[in-house]
């Protein structure tokens, strides 16, 4: 009996610490882009800080990661970011501000925002692409998994696609990127998925093997229309990928370069996730995003829903 309870010790301790390893305690945000499609208004100000409803871009990106559990947010700058580090810094002086004007809810609402998570930065000196944007943040995040968010991408709700991908990161110890189904005559505009049905509890057909990763095929030679959609849950060994990947286009370094070597050497998960994104890095997905989530606000979105409906399209 004995020697029985101490193999069921060993055997769990042995569980927890695989446990451990699988847990994505961290979030990497790339965040050193230009915004160029957004001239003039980010010639002086971060594209990640331009405000869709009433928060910056890169705060509800922000918030995605606390609510899946994030503990540790590095967030790649570049040059002219300086307003992304003021913004998730205290604020005592405005805080002191508010309070002394008796307006002690927005006081707390600035104060939550430098207390909702750990936040370091790294910088990326030079352009080099999404994917050496990620292996600059290789020193923080260490020899963990982690997760990537583009700030870019929004993807409200309840269920953040981040923590969908978390679950079958540490459910399976095989990193995993979420994807969507979008028009096959749109393939040209995404990174798409070549991936094999791999349902399993409790993830069911949602979940595919990635066979290939094809950077914005043509309609009629895409391989499926599953679009990569900004959201990433990743092993360590992805740093090791990207010291491998040469640069492309541009002298940039592609983290879909460095997915296709991962996948055919430990493999990769595409997984359908719950939810809708919005693309608020062009123009028209912006606007969308600004309106929708609009509608959606408790103050005022069912004085905005009737304003809409009195417009003559």
């Amino acid at each position: 009996m004995i020697k029985n309870t101490s193999a069921t010790a060993n055997s769990a301790e042995t569980d927890g610490a695989k446990s451990s390893r699988n847990k994505v305690r961290k979030a990497v945000l790339p965040a050193a882009g230009l915004g160029t499609r957004f001239l003039p208004a980010t010639k002086a100000q971060p594209k990640e800080m331009l405000t869709v409803v009433d928060k910056p871009q890169i705060q509800y990106v922000v918030e995605e990661c606390v609510t899946s559990g994030i503990e540790h947010i590095i967030i790649v700058t570049g040059k002219g970011k300086n307003s992304i580090e003021d913004h998730f810094d205290s604020a005592p002086a405005l805080e002191r501000f508010l309070e002394e004007k008796g307006k002690k809810d927005q006081a707390e609402m600035v104060r939550k925002i430098s207390n909702m998570v750990q936040v370091s930065y790294t910088r990326q000196k030079e352009p080099l692409g999404l994917g050496h944007a990620v292996l600059v943040a290789r020193d923080l995040v260490g020899d963990e998994p982690f997760a990537v968010l583009l700030g870019d991408v929004l993807i409200p709700g309840p269920n953040p696609a981040t923590k969908q991908l978390i679950n079958v990161y540490e459910s399976t110890g095989v990193g995993a990127i979420a994807v969507e189904e979008v028009p096959k005559e749109k393939t040209h505009l995404y990174g798409i998925v070549d991936g094999e049905p791999a349902p399993q509890p409790p993830f069911g057909e949602r979940l595919l093997r990635i066979r290939e990763l094809v950077e914005k095929p043509k309609p009629e030679s895409a391989p499926s229309n599953l679009a990569i959609t900004g959201r990433y849950v990743l092993p360590s060994a992805i740093f090791d990928c990207l010291e491998r990947t040469k640069p492309g286009a541009e002298n940039e370094i592609q983290l879909t370069d460095a997915l296709r070597i991962l996948a055919r050497e430990q493999g990769l998960w595409a997984y359908i996730y719950d939810g809708v994104s919005y693309d608020a890095g062009h123009k028209l997905g912006f606007l969308k995003a600004t309106v929708e989530l609009a509608l959606e606000n408790l103050e005022f979105g069912a004085a905005f829903r009737s304003y809409l409906k009195t417009l003559k399209l």
